[in-house]
């Protein structure tokens, strides 16, 4: 700080104002924040955790987002399904799909499966499946569901055998009653093998296992499943009374869209209305409803340790100025104006701000990067978030010190000298 110089005329003695520079300022703000760096270390924590939070947030938001777009994958986008809502459009209606859907969707551009599957209803009179003829049989379950499916439903499912095969074209237009186990179901009824030719009760009716299947891609309630042909379901139990009857569609890249648009007219064309085509969802939609809640609640969370951290620095620099009380009424009576002590201690709280903001933002991208790669991820943080991040702090330290500095500024030289 340059003193005040005394300069004399013929007429008055003019005394030239004290200046406060720049980098003096600075300088003096590093070296009182240094003069104590325990308790400047301790002071900045709060500001830290909130701007390392802040990052570490937006970071983990952002590389979730885009782990949500890579996991909305081709096979979600190559999937639509057709809903049979003849019912709700009309009391009188049978069902919505017709005995040839299969065949008439897969005469659609772009259409590699289709198929319609429905949850057989069965009498509680005839009891579940069981692996023995006769009811109670250890083995049996009640509770196991039987899905009335076409070749090209499981075919759309896109399943892994553990052994056997699965029911083709022939089965299902000669009705044969065959059955592929999902492999929980088989576990259940004590199936491990298919070289015994093992059977399932369907309450009294019996179907030949010929396939266990040991995971799918596509409709995984398959797995604690029976499933058998949609033709031979119907011959022996009807058709399905109600709605719930649905039809799974696979298809090429790019033509889930016009496919789901197509469908219902190629399947009913008097009464398109009662089916309903869900095409596949729209991935941002999908991000933003997945992710919003969890950026809400962090950015919350970050907003408090900040207030938290501001709320440190002002307590630290108040003390800071009770503690200076004679530094700043010597400086007083050297020239230093009020507007001088309080750029000082603004740029100390500035200063702490800063150096807790440049430390979270360093945190705040180590913890992204650390938990993208335990995760197997690949880390996503924005350079608009890292660059604002300091900024954030300094922000922070400076509206925390306006209160200490405006306390300093105020204080007489004389009464600070006494002291």
């Amino acid at each position: 700080m340059k003193l005040p110089q005394l300069r004399r005329s013929r007429t008055t003695v003019r005394v030239e104002p004290s200046r406060f520079a720049a980098r003096d300022n600075v300088s003096e703000a590093f070296a009182g924040v240094l003069q104590r760096p325990a308790r400047s270390a301790l002071t900045a924590l709060g500001t830290v955790l909130g701007v390392g939070t802040f990052v570490a947030v937006l970071g983990l938001t952002a590389t979730t987002s885009s782990q949500i777009d890579s996991r909305f994958n081709l096979l979600t986008a190559t999937e639509v399904t057709v809903e049979d809502i003849a019912r709700e459009k009309n009391n009188f209606a049978g069902p919505g799909f017709p005995a040839d859907a299969d065949l008439r969707v897969e005469r659609l551009g772009g259409v590699q499966h289709a198929g319609v599957l429905f949850k057989v209803r069965l009498d509680s009179t005839t009891g579940g499946v069981r692996s023995a003829p006769v009811g109670g049989a250890k083995g049996g379950s009640e509770n196991t569901d039987v899905i009335a499916a076409s070749p090209g439903a499981l075919q759309a499912a896109v399943p892994q055998m553990a052994q056997g095969r699965l029911y083709d074209e022939y089965h299902s237009r000669t009705k044969q009653r065959v059955a592929v186990l999902g492999s929980a179901v088989a576990a259940r009824l004590g199936i491990t093998t298919l070289d015994t030719r093992p059977a399932v009760f369907i309450g009294s009716e019996p179907f030949t296992v010929i396939g266990i299947v040991q995971d799918v891609r596509r409709k995984s309630d398959l797995l604690l499943s029976v499933a058998v042909p949609r033709t031979t379901a119907e011959e022996i139990w009807g058709p399905p009374q109600s709605s719930g009857t649905t039809m799974l569609i696979s298809t090429d890249v790019g033509a889930a869209q016009q496919v789901a648009r197509l469908a219902p007219t190629a399947l009913r064309p008097d009464h398109p209305e009662y089916l309903k085509a869900l095409p596949p969802p729209d991935p941002r939609t999908l991000r933003s409803g997945v992710t919003s809640d969890l950026e809400q609640l962090f950015l919350i969370l970050a907003g408090i340790c900040l207030v938290i951290g501001a709320v440190g620095i002002a307590n630290t620099t108040l003390v800071a100025v009770l503690e200076r009380t004679g530094e700043i009424g010597l400086r007083r009576a050297l020239g230093a104006r009020g507007r001088h002590i309080t750029t000082q201690f603004l740029a100390e709280s500035g200063a702490l701000g800063t150096l807790g903001g440049l430390v979270g933002t360093s945190l705040g991208t180590l913890t992204v990067v650390g938990v993208a790669v335990i995760r197997e991820w690949t880390p996503v943080i924005h350079p608009a978030t890292v660059a604002s991040a300091p900024l954030l702090g300094l922000v922070t330290g400076v509206l925390a010190g306006l209160y200490p500095a405006w306390r300093a500024a105020r204080i007489e030289p004389a009464e600070a000298l006494r002291r």
